[in-house]
């Protein structure tokens, strides 16, 4: 499909992508961007269980992290409006930066059993304010990056994402054994002033003489001009490769931790063996998927992550006729999430070049709420598939599942068409 990129230049050295000032924008927008998120997920959970909260009422807590899933809903209005300070983008995001500052630090003022109501209003705000500066920093990277950084870019964008889980998931528990949980989240929330201060230094990406004249346009023609930008057919097969590219990957990992234990291991074993292998493994994989991408061309990245995301779903397969044993447990989750991480780098940069700068924010927020569809299908629909056919078969559905979205790469993105071609309309 036709889009809007910032360049169509030569390939650049490694070097000069790597070492640059955008790729440090990149570490640390990453981090601020896994902060909220992570707090949500992992620190407010482990509060709310200290506190005497009923694990069903924790569960439902998820329920209010909607807008994570819903951003573009009212990513047109951040397209349309800028407000008197710093540009279009860097107004936004400081804002909802010193916003989610503020939300985080106001739980630990907070006692769950008296103040239950205010915890699920603020984890609602927590939710808004965090999926808004995602919007945002999608936006500024899309805008920030050439064409041939987008696969390195995003790759040091997500690991950074990934290390702030340290943050709420490791260093807080750590630090609640000795201090009051008032403290622990002021000094949780004191870690978005690195975003902030990133925020008032970096430099603005907003184009203001391409921003939507009207809030109309604003809404109106950020999806008209994607489905009008080619054809209607073109449109949705690449809106159906969004949604199937790592539809088989989601179910695979879905229920990983149930089979794990269905497989015999200790919780020791999976909280040691297994999370480190899956986290090491996606650091490893995203990093690897990047720079793999300064040589390879966008489609022959997607054709080649694709065969190796299909590919690792049969280490969760051997794992079923293995059974209880660490080595392969190792070995099983390390090449699945290998797969994840090379597979989210070019699905990235995929979206991003399917993107009218015209309209980044709100575009860009439509195809990565889509990318949530798979993940979700997955998390509804796996436990009743394996109940019905075993984990053996299961993990063989999941290979079979997967090859569509591969398949339509013959149409979104041929082996032998060049990233510049990715630009001209398709028939």
């Amino acid at each position: 499909m036709q889009t809007e990129t910032s360049t169509n230049a030569p390939a650049k050295p490694w070097q000069e992508i790597l070492l640059t000032k955008r790729m440090l924008i990149c570490i640390f927008q990453g981090f601020t961007s896994g902060m909220p998120l992570y707090v949500l997920i992992q620190l407010v959970p482990g509060w709310l269980r200290t506190e005497g909260v009923d694990l069903a009422t924790i569960g439902l807590f998820t329920i209010v992290t909607l807008p994570y899933t819903w951003k573009f809903v009212w990513a047109p209005f951040l397209d349309r409006y800028r407000l008197p300070f710093l540009g279009r983008r860097r107004g936004w995001t400081i804002v909802s930066q010193v916003l989610l500052l503020l939300t985080i630090v106001q739980f630990g003022a907070l006692n769950p059993t008296r103040d239950l109501t205010i915890v699920v209003w603020l984890v609602f705000a927590t939710s808004l304010f965090g999926a808004t500066q995602d919007i945002l920093l999608d936006a500024y990277r899309r805008e920030l990056l050439s064409d041939d950084e987008l696969g390195t870019g995003n790759s040091i964008f997500v690991n950074a994402y990934r290390v702030s889980s340290l943050v709420p998931g490791s260093l807080a528990f750590v630090l609640a054994d000795v201090l009051p949980w008032s403290v622990v989240f002021w000094i949780v929330g004191l870690f978005m002033a690195i975003g902030i201060v990133t925020t008032l230094l970096v430099p603005e990406t907003a184009d203001e003489s391409t921003a939507p004249q009207s809030l109309r346009d604003a809404v109106v023609e950020p999806f008209h001009e994607f489905f009008q930008r080619d054809s209607l057919k073109s449109a949705l097969t690449v809106l159906s490769f969004l949604v199937l590219y790592k539809l088989g990957d989601n179910m695979a990992v879905a229920l990983q931790t149930p089979f794990f234990i269905d497989m015999g291991f200790t919780l020791t074993e999976i909280g040691t063996v297994a999370k480190f292998a899956i986290l090491g493994s996606s650091i490893v994989g995203t990093a690897i998927g990047g720079l793999l991408m300064l040589k390879l061309s966008l489609n022959k990245a997607l054709w080649l992550f694709g065969f190796v995301q299909i590919f690792s779903i049969l280490g969760y397969a051997a794992l079923t006729k293995i059974g209880d044993n660490l080595y392969a447990l190792f070995a099983a989750a390390s090449f699945e999430y290998l797969g994840v991480g090379l597979g989210a780098v070019a699905l990235w940069a995929f979206m991003a070049k399917q993107t009218n700068t015209r309209f980044t924010a709100t575009q860009l927020a439509l195809l990565t709420s889509l990318t949530a569809v798979p993940r979700t299908l997955a998390n509804a629909s796996t436990g009743f598939i394996i109940e019905a056919i075993g984990y053996f078969n299961f993990y063989l559905l999941c290979v079979a599942v997967a090859i569509p979205g591969l398949l339509l790469l013959l149409r979104v993105a041929p082996w032998s068409q060049t990233d510049e071609a990715i630009n001209e309309p398709r028939g």
